[in-house]
């Protein structure tokens, strides 16, 4: 067999395979309807956050895995204002939003703790399909 000479990565090419996954639930589930697509986009990289902070050991006495993003981070990495990441934090929040996550404030001049919010078991039960799959469907792309 012959040998195919292949070029390495360097630096940040390899950055070119890693991506942000965003639950397909934020688009279909009628709860999550009146959240802003950047809210959605949001929580999508508030997840990938938390992969690294589970793997950094971060969780509290309770086991519970959070994050620290702030609001600047938020603004950098959307390149949006700060008012306009305090408006999609609010739509994700306990207290003023649908309550995708949780934030809990560590006092004066320190980031607020994030807990990112699993909802995918709290389906309501009347969404879910009334009749049974047919056989021999398609594969369901998207």
């Amino acid at each position: 067999m012959a040998s195919v000479e292949l070029s390495y990565y360097y630096g940040y090419e390899a950055e070119q395979f890693s991506f942000y996954r965003i639950p397909k639930l934020l688009f279909t589930d009628s709860r999550f309807a009146g959240i802003s697509t950047d809210a959605k986009l949001l929580y999508g990289i508030l997840l990938d956050r938390m992969s690294l902070s589970m793997k950094n050991g971060w969780h509290d006495e309770q086991g519970r895995v959070y994050i620290i993003f702030t609001l600047d981070d938020v603004a950098e990495t959307l390149g949006y204002k700060t008012e306009k990441a305090i408006k999609l934090f609010n739509e994700l929040d306990t207290k003023k939003g649908v309550g995708l996550i949780e934030r809990v404030r560590q006092g004066q001049g320190r980031a607020s703790l994030i807990y990112v919010k699993n909802f995918a078991g709290e389906k309501q039960t009347s969404e879910r399909p009334k009749s049974r799959p047919r056989k021999n469907r398609g594969q369901d792309f998207g």
